[in-house]
Parts: C-alpha cells; sequence; structure tokens
C-alpha cells in the first residue's frame, strides 16, 4: 500500500480505489476527480502488451510510439531514459535479482531468435511488485514482476508470457490499436462539432468504443497464437502457455476468496482466462501431443529460489486477516472471513461469498477540517441524518456515520492516528446492517511498536527438495504468514489438489 506517501486531496478519492477493487458496490460514491490518473497511468499509454490480462484492469490504448527503436544489445541498453524511469518507480522500482534477470533475458533472446524478425533486441527489466504482470515496448523494453516470476512454475511458463508480450510488439498491435483510436476519434469528433450533432457523436464514441474493444480481444488472441508457435520454434514446451493461464487463473480465484471471477465485461479488452486457455490448448496440440520441448523447471526453480514473495514491508504487510504498515506506525485486524488484498490506494477485503467489503485508505486534509467534514467531503451518497457519532478509539479521534443504498448497507469511519487520517468503510449487501463486524473492526486499530516493525520480515520464495512421505499438506504447514496454505501450494507449484509429491522434485514454499 504505497498511497499514504502520495496522498490526495478528499475531493479526489475516487482514484483511491484501484482496478482490482471493481467489484466494490456503488464505485461511484467517491467523489470524481477527472483529473486524478493512477501512478502508472500516463506511462501505461504506452505498453504494447496486455497488462490487463494479468492485473484484470482494462488496457489503455497505447500511444504512438517511434518507428525505429535504439539499436543496441539487450542488456547494454541505457537506463536513464526517463519514460522507463517513471515506469519503472510506478512499479515499485527494479528489483535485483541477478539469477532471476540472467534467466529471463536468455530465454528473451532465445525466444527473440525464433521470430520473424529475429534480428530484434531487448533488455530486460525486473520490476519489485508482487502483481503478476508482464509487457514488452515497442522501444525494445520487456518487463517482468517479480509477482509472476513466482507464479510460473517453469521455464517454459516464463517463456510463454514473453512470447506473447514479444508477438505484441513484432505484430505491431500498438501502432494498429493507436491508428484505429485515433480514427474513430476524429469520425465522432467531425460529426459533433463539424455537423453539429453531439448526440450522433456522441452515439459514434461508444460505439467506437466497443469496435476497439472487440479489436483489442482479437489481438490477444492473435498474440497467443503466435506465442505458442514461437516458443515451440525456440524449443520449448508450447503446453508452458496454458499451463501458466491456468495458474493464472487459479490465483485470480484464490484471491478473490471464492469461486472463480465473472465473466468479463463486453468492453474488457481481454478474452477470459478460460477461454484463452482452450485456444492454447488446442494451438499446442496443432504442433504436437504432451511431452514436446523443454520446461526446464530444475534451471527455473533454481533462478527464482529466495525472491521476494507479496508485499514491500514498506508499502505495509498483511499477515492473515492482520494488516501492518510499518512507517506509518498503523495496524488492524479484519473480522473473520474477510480475505484482505493490499493494492497502491487502498486495502481491500472481501468474504468468500462476497457479500461483504470492506476498503481501508488514507485521506489528505484540510487545516482544520473535522472528521465529520473528512466523510462529507469523500462520500458521494447520501449519509444519514443523525448517523454521525463522535467517539475516541483506542485513543484515537474517531467520527462513525451510516449511508444506505439501494444495494448496500455502508458503515464508514474516519480516524485520526497521531497526523494521519484514515478512512474505514464497510459495506454489506441488502438492508443487513455490517455491525458488529464493523465495530470489531474499528476496535482493532492500533499503533506499531517500533519491536512488532523490527520484527516484520519480507516474504520471500524458498526451493525445497520433496522426501519420501512428504505431502502437499505436510510442506504447506512450513509455509508461513500467508493464508490458506495449501491451496497456495498448490496454485504456485501448478499441482492439482489430492495430487501427490515426487520424492526428489523441488518445489516452492513461502517463508519468512
Amino acid at each position: 500500500m504505497g498511497w499514504p506517501f502520495t496522498r490526495t486531496q478528499p475531493a479526489d478519492r475516487a482514484a483511491a480505489l484501484p482496478p482490482s477493487a471493481a467489484p466494490w458496490p456503488a464505485a461511484a460514491f467517491l467523489r470524481p476527480a477527472a483529473s486524478v490518473l493512477w501512478p502508472a497511468a500516463a506511462l501505461t499509454l504506452l505498453v504494447a502488451a496486455c497488462t490487463a490480462d494479468q492485473t484484470g484492469a482494462l488496457a489503455p490504448v497505447a500511444a504512438v510510439v517511434p518507428p525505429e527503436a535504439p539499436r543496441t544489445t539487450g542488456r547494454d541498453r541505457p537506463t536513464n531514459d526517463a519514460d522507463h524511469a517513471k515506469l519503472v518507480a510506478s512499479f515499485g522500482g527494479e528489483y535485483r535479482a541477478p539469477a532471476a534477470l540472467r534467466l529471463v533475458s536468455d530465454v528473451t533472446d532465445r525466444l527473440v531468435k525464433a521470430t520473424e524478425r529475429p534480428d530484434e533486441t531487448y533488455a530486460v527489466t525486473l520490476l519489485d511488485s508482487p502483481v503478476v504482470n508482464a509487457f514488452a515496448l515497442p522501444t525494445g523494453r520487456i518487463y517482468v514482476t517479480r509477482g509472476l516470476l513466482a507464479l510460473a512454475d517453469d521455464t517454459s511458463e516464463l517463456a510463454a508470457v514473453l512470447a506473447h508480450e514479444i508477438a505484441h510488439v513484432t505484430l505491431r498491435h500498438a501502432s494498429a490499436r493507436t491508428e484505429m483510436a485515433l480514427r474513430s476519434e476524429l469520425v465522432s469528433k467531425v460529426v459533433a462539432d463539424v455537423l453539429n450533432d453531439p448526440a450522433t457523436g456522441a452515439l459514434l464514441q461508444d460505439q467506437s468504443r466497443f469496435v476497439l474493444a472487440r479489436f483489442s480481444r482479437t489481438q490477444e488472441f492473435e498474440a497467443d497464437q503466435t506465442g505458442v508457435r514461437t516458443l515451440a520454434r525456440a524449443g520449448y514446451d508450447p503446453f508452458g502457455a496454458a499451463r501458466f493461464l491456468t495458474a493464472l487463473n487459479r490465483t485470480t480465484a484464490l484471491r478473490a476468496g471464492s469461486g472463480l471471477n465473472s465473466e468479463p465485461d463486453m468492453l474488457a479488452t481481454h478474452p477470459s482466462t478460460p477461454e484463452r486457455i482452450t485456444q492454447v490448448t488446442q494451438a499446442a496440440r496443432r504442433i504436437g501431443a504432451p511431452g514436446l520441448g523443454t520446461d526446464d523447471r530444475n534451471r527455473y526453480l533454481a533462478a527464482i529460489d529466495g525472491i521476494a514473495y507479496g508485499d514491500n514491508p514498506a508499502d505495509g504487510l498483511i499477515r492473515g486477516r492482520r494488516f501492518i504498515h510499518p512507517r506509518l506506525g498503523v495496524a488492524f485486524e479484519a473480522p473473520e472471513g474477510f480475505g484482505l488484498d493490499n493494492t497502491a490506494r487502498a486495502v481491500l477485503g472481501t468474504t468468500p461469498d462476497g457479500n461483504r467489503r470492506l476498503l481501508f485508505d488514507a485521506v489528505e486534509t484540510n487545516a482544520g477540517q473535522g472528521l465529520e467534514e473528512v466523510l462529507k467531503a469523500t462520500w458521494n451518497d447520501a449519509i444519514e441524518t443523525g448517523s454521525f457519532e463522535n467517539r475516541m478509539l483506542n485513543g484515537f479521534p474517531t467520527v462513525t456515520a451510516v449511508s444506505k443504498g439501494k444495494e448496500w448497507f455502508f458503515r464508514l469511519a474516519a480516524v485520526r492516528v497521531g497526523t494521519n487520517t484514515f478512512r474505514m468503510i464497510m459495506a454489506a449487501k441488502g438492508a443487513t446492517d455490517p455491525e458488529p463486524a464493523f465495530g470489531r473492526w474499528l476496535a482493532s486499530i492500533a499503533l506499531v511498536t517500533p519491536e512488532e516493525a523490527r520484527s516484520l520480515k519480507p516474504l520471500r520464495i524458498q526451493i525445497v527438495t520433496a522426501a519420501p512421505g512428504d505431502t502437499a499438506e505436510s510442506l504447506a504447514q512450513r509455509m508461513t504468514a500467508v493464508d490458506r496454505p495449501l491451496e497456495r501450494f498448490q496454485v504456485l507449484n501448478g499441482l492439482d489438489r489430492g495430487a501427490a509429491l515426487r520424492p526428489g522434485l523441488p518445489y516452492k514454499l513461502v517463508v519468512e
């Protein structure tokens, strides 16, 4: 949760809900702020790949890029480019892992030689982000998050992602999307301004968004198909693409706390993951039967042994149902049944059935602004008359209130801890009051002691070798500070439920 260090004014808290908060009820309850962008929003306009299919967010239209990328070797390419530096910073900075970087660079080189543009070169950068993501730019850069490295289980799975991203570049998808977007915008503007028909212009703009989304989805399928062929030509297992997408689907479901995510909106720029799994599996079968190519799993796991897993301690840590932010010195515990997600702008929580949600974030207040005014300024729906209540909560000034929407019942609080002001919001579906869970959550807020802050250690991936008698359950018991350890162990290691371990083979654990 890096948001406390780039906080916005109360009227700008619409930016506090990240894309992953889409399921949050009545997202428009926050004051809109058209001028506020996500930290990486302007930079991701340059991205020619698919940040969306790994994060779940909509991928923005790519901006125009120079026709020729600098022709320098991948590892020697200068790193002082302003856009590169800003993009890296927006993803938490560069992650230093020499063995992993060497592996990703080697795989990239091998894949490029198997493409229709084997003379291209790419500079690889690892990003210090737990989000599962990778993207390539037409300028000759490839970015891979440590979150993706932790999820992939062998070299062919990593290669599948890289081949997909490289395909976007070699197929010039960014420039094609840009051209279509600019053409659509021009047509709607001419109709609205020149022909003086704003209504038709707006309709055309809506229609063009739909067409562009369909076009982007088509590009995703094309990149998938091209990527699988490149994977096979480079000598990797072409079924690695299906395995990685399956792991991605499972980790998304695990993160959500229950069942698979619902089908994407019609305007989603990416096909659903199950749909893509079917497509890439069919593409691999057209090449050959399973067993074709190498997965190079041992080398892969050796390269990622010891890499960081999950949140950076500087941005706050989740330990079970407890959230601790050492730098802000504040902590809380979510009520039983809630799973927590520490995003860039807020801590979000949900129950497995999705009927209760919570949000914890920071707001920058004006001098002399009271907590009641903070709630009024940051909440777009009506607050129940007479529901404001002032109290001292564990020594912290607090104001609570109630807001009832058509489909959700909200409990709100603004809490002042030292010089910081936080919002704590809980929603329950229907007319059910989220009390007493909300009250228990409020009562849990506390200062982080220096001793607790010093005791917090980042999580990391540890590679262990299965011994005779080891089971998924026994190894999962060695996973520290993660929720649902057995399911997470199975997802990280590409294991089906009930699958037996093979003695002598390496497996991933998450440890402190």
